[in-house]
């Protein structure tokens, strides 16, 4: 990874933070990207502070000129970009189908969906001024099959395995290699809201017993921006301690 150019959004904490911190120590720019400013500000130092280079630049990444704005800024200060993990989103409303909120439905779909297109528009139009790249989108073990409540969660986890597919095929031939990861309940900050009683119910679900960790995740989105895995494009890859398996 010496020398690439790395973005990552929602980077400030979980999933998006191991990621950031395993790639950095591996030698890789970073631009770590996220809503929380604080959080963002603390991890650019830290990357700092192993040796590595890496910045944090805010952004809301349902909104499309905030992410080309992202890769503008990644391009600028460090002259191509690499390798994009596109990371960041949102539980989301959660109701059934008939109570939902209109509101909550665009809300997810908007952070968890809209965003993973604003992302690679603008990442791929740059990697292919960079002979390529590769893209490693974040979906869900529910971007496999549904979940009571999260409707609007479930369909945009979905429609990012799509967006990958057809990403995938669109640009393989000019070097850009776009994969999607699948993780089950791992155990962010996006958990803590869940009292005892439902966390122990969401370990039940998983074969393994128990939830998975960031860093077992950002182990495997490290090896698909990596040139070990130079054949696979297009795939999906669920990392959820057996859950689909049952």
């Amino acid at each position: 990874m010496k020398n690439k150019t790395v973005i990552i959004t929602g980077a400030a904490s979980g999933i998006g933070k191991a990621s950031a911190l395993l790639f950095a120590t591996s030698g890789a720019n970073l631009v770590v990207s996220d809503i929380n400013e604080k959080e963002g500000e603390k991890l650019a130092d830290e990357i700092c502070a192993l040796g590595g280079k890496g910045l944090f630049f805010r952004t809301d990444v349902a909104v499309a000129a905030e992410m080309e704005a992202l890769v503008e800024f990644t391009v600028k200060t460090f002259g191509k970009l690499d390798i994009a993990v596109n990371n960041a989103g949102i539980g989301g409303e959660q109701n059934p189908i008939a109570d939902m909120s209109i509101e909550g439905w665009q809300k997810v779909i908007s952070v968890n969906l809209n965003s993973l297109f604003y992302g690679m528009k603008y990442q791929i139009a740059a990697m292919l001024n960079n002979n390529g790249g590769t893209i490693v989108n974040i979906s869900s073990i529910l971007g496999a099959v549904g979940f009571t409540g999260s409707a609007g969660y479930s369909a945009a986890k979905h429609g990012i395995i799509g967006l990958t597919q057809t990403a995938a095929l669109e640009y393989s031939a000019q070097n850009i290699r776009v994969n999607a990861v699948g993780p089950g309940f791992i155990d962010t900050p996006l958990l803590n809201a869940l009292d005892p009683k439902m966390k122990s119910q969401l370990v039940s679900l998983h074969p393994i017993g128990r939830l998975g960790k960031s860093e077992e995740v950002a182990e495997l989105i490290f090896w698909l921006g990596s040139d070990k895995s130079s054949f696979v494009t297009g795939s999906y890859y669920p990392i959820d301690g057996g859950y689909l398996a049952k």
